[in-house]
């Protein structure tokens, strides 16, 4: 059983069905001429398609007239046939293959907008075929893992092997080498693979992709490649003044959408044709301008056999110079609208802000909810463990939400902006916390006194992620820190997830050492560096194993003057400016540290543990993880500490370090926690089960903090 989705999921739905009928009827009208749909030989059947969306193609797949975007916008096909119906859907389990090549960090956030297109509309089990630098590998290997889509199997293929076959050929286009690597998919593929469809990540699809496989139908025996006419006037050489393209069969073919027929084109000998043939080419002409596109329309104009056109709806470019009107002014519907361009979304073009709105509703939909079976196909993995544990979950369970909510596995993506790890420096420190949306703001401030790494956990939904990365562009200070990782956790359940997200930014921490943070505190101005200092100073790692405590503080004032030095920190606490934390609610979290020995204190100076001491730590990063099943408000960081205690780490508190917390609004949890008694006793029954699980792992040892178990609940 997956978790109970949120109501707001509805209207996301909603709007995007609104849009998906403005696409076929508002902007450019629907085709009264065809009622229903049609089967071949049973007209009006079900599961067949709309007659004129895929009409038939020529059996000699040739344009018509000069160019199929002249006077037949759905690229020749002979027009509207009204009497049978297009290709004949592929059988609802057979699996379709797709391949796409994706680098880097905003490649690999374009190709997740593309997946839930497909998702959205498929019918059928897909196997994704990635070929992937290690940066793109990571992320979506993460994410495919995370997302559970049932009936996806994902495969990953090294681009840097492939770099190799490609790399002699010079290219123009911002794509570099990858955009190369498509020519080459024949051979890096599995030989017993037939066929293939190929797409760029920029694509977006408006219709079930088994529509597209269903046209492999209508190659002849002969043709190799599927491809539909490039909308633009490229490659007839008159956009500009000694404008000089690669020769191609008059405006050529788009490679952003690809049918291949892998098992004929290994026959045919593919990889010596195209290189050939490039070869040549470039004794005349100096790169590639628009990389593999170029190399495959000059094998094409050399062997006009191996294409089979395709309508020009499965392939709308939205180019600079697109003349992509001709044929969705005139089609009863699109299938794939493709942004080739460079400035994306930014293109300018008559229509891009109703292919804009469009593009975004996908790019924002909430990928939770594709999360859907394919019933009745065979060989559909079996449910996890989690999954088995969620539909074993009693809803009449008061705690039901605090179950439910430990349990759920959250879609996370990985390094979400473009991030540059760190150089390897022995006693490096990485900052690592967690935020909410509406901790948003704080991001800033925590970059201008942290200058080291950081590794953050943001809890979003698919929206909330595109307008966090909005906020990013937006702020100097945040685009320029590329040692900044930013994870998205997508957002699922009542509960905040505070460990979870805690435990994916640890996992992506690149350095030896880490400071286990909030975010609404603020480190000194100098911590990083004097943190640094202090792990070599007290020999840690190897040969000492200890959490440096940093002692925390607090303001109550929104705006004050933040301390330069310990000294301007004493002489604010003594004017009643700056407190310890939490003192006046709950000083058993912070009190073990010792902040009247602190005062004077110019060594560090080790504590013990106490019950519930919640200290904020500097710890090796293979540091104990924190426990999942604290979820909302209580107890989370308090497990840790016990946790870290039981393994025997020292606890040393630093003379000069501090961190001050900053005001805010409580958050939900909290209000939750202090209203409602229901909230607290199931805190207590997960401190119970946590300090079963104690010791049974430690036995006697844990015996110290059972007392943890007689004191009233406490925050955390």
């Amino acid at each position: 059983m997956l978790p109970r989705r949120r109501p707001r999921a509805l209207g996301a739905a909603l709007l995007l069905l609104l849009l998906l009928l403005l696409l076929g009827f508002f902007l450019f009208g629907g085709d009264p001429g065809c009622e229903g749909r049609e089967r071949v030989g049973e007209p009006g059947g079900p599961g067949c398609l709309p007659c004129p969306l895929t009409p038939r193609i020529p059996s000699d797949g040739r344009l018509r007239g000069a160019a199929a975007l002249d006077g037949d916008p759905l690229g020749g096909q002979g027009g509207h046939n009204r009497s049978d119906c297009g290709p004949q859907l592929p059988p609802k389990c057979e699996l379709l293959h797709v391949a796409i090549v994706c680098a880097g960090h905003n490649s690999s956030r374009e190709v997740i907008t593309l997946v839930k297109s497909m998702l959205f509309y498929r019918k059928n089990p897909l196997h994704l075929h990635l070929v992937t630098d290690a940066v793109a590998r990571n992320i979506l290997e993460t994410l495919f893992h995370t997302w559970m889509v049932p009936a996806v199997r994902v495969s990953f293929y090294d681009a840097e092997e492939l770099k190799p076959q490609v790399s002699w050929i010079p290219n123009k286009h911002y794509s570099g080498l990858y955009g190369l690597m498509k020519l080459v998919l024949p051979g890096a593929l599995p030989p017993d693979l037939a066929r293939v469809i190929v797409l760029d990540t920029d694509v977006t699809f408006a219709s079930d992709i088994a529509e597209l496989w269903a046209l492999f139908a209508h190659f002849s025996d002969k043709q190799v490649i599927g491809l539909v006419e490039n909308q633009s006037d490229w490659y007839l050489g008159n956009l500009w003044k000694n404008h000089r393209p690669w020769p191609a069969l008059g405006r050529g073919f788009n490679t952003g959408v690809i049918l291949l027929q892998l098992d004929r084109l290994r026959r045919a000998g593919w990889e010596q044709m195209w290189r050939l043939t490039a070869s040549r080419e470039l004794l005349t002409l100096p790169a590639t301008s628009l990389a593999d596109q170029d190399i495959f329309n000059a094998v094409i104009k050399e062997h006009p056999g191996l294409v089979q056109p395709l309508p020009c709806i499965w392939n709308v470019q939205l180019s600079d110079h697109t003349l992509a009107e001709r044929c969705y002014s005139e089609a009863s519907d699109l299938k794939v609208i493709h942004w080739n361009s460079p400035k994306k979304l930014r293109v300018k073009n008559k229509h891009v802000e109703f292919f804009r709105n469009f593009y975004l509703t996908f790019m924002e939909y909430d990928g939770n909810l594709l999360r859907r079976e394919l019933f009745g196909c065979p060989g559909q993995p079996l449910p996890g463990a989690e999954q088995r544990a969620l539909a074993q979950l009693d809803e009449e369970d008061a705690c039901f939400e605090f179950r439910q909510q430990q349990l759920t596995v959250h879609r996370v993506h990985i390094t979400f902006l473009p991030h540059e790890p760190p150089p390897p420096r022995p006693h490096d420190v990485t900052l690592v916390t967690q935020l909410s949306m509406d901790r948003l703001q704080m991001l800033e401030a925590l970059c201008r006194h942290w200058p080291g790494p950081m590794s953050l956990a943001l809890y979003l939904t698919d929206a909330e992620a595109q307008q966090f990365l909005r906020f990013v562009e937006a702020s100097p200070v945040l685009s320029a820190r590329q040692d900044v990782a930013y994870h998205v956790v997508y957002r699922e359940g009542p509960l905040y997830p505070i460990n979870q997200l805690r435990n994916v930014a640890l996992a992506q921490a690149l350095t030896p050492y880490v400071f286990l943070s909030d975010v609404d505190f603020l480190p000194a101005y100098s911590l990083y560096d004097s943190l640094r200092a202090s792990i070599e100073q007290l020999g840690l790692g190897s040969r000492r194993k200890a959490a440096l405590v940093v002692p925390a503080f607090e303001t109550l004032h929104y705006r004050f003057s933040f301390p330069t030095s310990k000294a301007e920190l004493l002489a604010l606490l003594d004017a009643g400016a700056l407190h310890t934390f939490r003192y006046h609610e709950w000083p058993r979290g912070h009190a073990p540290t010792d902040y009247t020995r602190w005062r004077e204190a110019e060594a560090p100076y080790r504590v013990q543990w106490a019950a519930d001491y919640e200290p904020y730590v500097v710890v090796p990063r293979d540091c104990p993880r924190y426990d999942p099943r604290f979820v909302g408000f209580g107890w989370n960081k308090v497990a840790h500490i016990v946790e870290l205690d039981a393994q025997e780490y020292e606890l040393l508190v630093l003379p000069e370090a501090f961190t001050i917390h900053l005001p805010h609004a409580p958050s939900l949890d909290i209000s939750r926690f202090r209203s409602s008694p229901t909230y607290r006793d199931c805190l207590q029954a997960l401190k119970d089960e946590f300090h079963q699980d104690l010791s049974r792992h430690y036995g006697a040892a844990a015996l110290k903090y059972l007392t943890a178990l007689q004191q009233p609940g406490s925050p955390a």
